[in-house]
């Protein structure tokens, strides 16, 4: 079934890639229209070998839109996704607006689809981009043996910060590789080439960051169980794109490591890198461009039972934000939830 769709802050990293995405995965555009704010306004965009004019925000660009795909800030969320929904679109929000809104479902379509029944102000919100890696691996693993607490450490991509953290990325290597002065960042909170970075993101009054919060509350929210233990740190890598995630999970009960392998290995969404039989171990460079959870490295903690160690990469870009609201727009349209 075509569908009308409308494409807002398309003129953004993620906007462009979710133009890419809907041709890529065939989505039954019947038509589309890309906004954005009035400063890109009038600019052209490509979609599907045809050239468009991106039209400025207003009420009556969402006139016979179904659904609208969103990547804003949330402030301009805030503004305008109540606008389309109140046309009567569906809005996958990519920004963090909504995201803990009890009447807003938090959605990763290999998890939790089945919460696309449940739209109850016509916003969907697309999750963190560590999160939805996260729950991904998490799922197959919580359906067997039911996840009790989850201690995270992320390596995550300068792509993160968007186009100025690469361009930060891209000024440094060079005179870093040559031993000569690193210019300043300019969105990194520090030098990021040949470093690491723990606060390259606001700092909450609880000691964690607003990045790390994110985690603890979606992840939650995602696999649908409040009670889980969630403790993250999430660093800044000197990588272009992908976020890797080191992942310790106890569960209520026993789960041994081929058990879980072998949930691992044929979980939607997941591929499996066993590197006791193949040598191969996830890697950014294994993620960056695929719209698949790459999952490896599963070990029994030896210090509990009830525990085991895993390796998470995935493409922040793609899975972490651009292909996961594509992906809710298919089971949208899948499940007769847009008609």
């Amino acid at each position: 079934m075509p569908v009308n769709v409308a494409v807002v802050g398309a003129t953004g990293a993620v906007g462009e890639l979710i133009r890419k995405v809907l041709v890529e995965r065939n989505f039954p555009v019947g038509s589309i229209k890309f906004l954005a704010s009035e400063k890109s306004a009038g600019k052209p965009v490509e979609f599907a070998g045809k050239q468009y004019i991106v039209q400025p925000l207003s009420a009556e660009a969402f006139a016979g839109v179904q659904i609208v795909l969103s990547s804003t800030p949330g402030s301009v969320s805030k503004q305008w996704s109540p606008v389309a929904a109140k046309a009567g679109a569906i809005v996958v929000d990519n920004s963090s607006a909504w995201r803990m809104d009890p009447d807003c479902p938090l959605v990763v379509p290999e998890v939790n689809a089945h919460e696309l029944h449940n739209i109850k102000k016509g916003i969907v919100a697309n999750p963190n981009c560590v999160a939805i890696p996260l729950c991904v691996a998490l799922k197959p693993l919580h359906d067997i043996a039911r996840v009790k607490r989850v201690v995270v450490a992320t390596y995550q991509s300068s792509s993160g910060k968007g186009a100025t953290g690469l361009n930060d990325f891209h000024a440094q290597i060079g005179p870093w590789a040559a031993g000569a002065p690193v210019p300043p960042p300019t969105a990194h909170k520090a030098q990021l080439v040949g470093n690491v970075i723990t606060l390259d993101w606001t700092l909450d009054g609880n000691g964690f960051t607003e990045e790390e919060n994110k985690v603890i509350n979606e992840t939650k929210k995602i696999i649908g169980d409040a009670s889980i233990g969630v403790c993250p740190t999430c660093v800044r890598v000197p990588v272009k794109v992908a976020h890797s995630e080191a992942v310790t999970v106890e569960f209520h009960h026993p789960l041994s490591v081929a058990d879980a392998k072998a949930a691992l290995a044929k979980a939607p969404g997941i591929v499996f890198m066993d590197e006791t039989k193949d040598g191969k171990f996830p890697q950014p460079i294994h993620a960056e461009g695929s719209d698949h959870t790459f999952v490896g490295r599963v070990r029994q903690d030896p210090s509990n039972p009830n525990a085991l160690c895993l390796w998470v990469v995935a493409d922040n870009l793609r899975k972490g934000a651009a292909s996961n609201a594509v992906q809710c727009a298919e089971e949208l349209v899948k499940r007769g939830i847009v008609k």
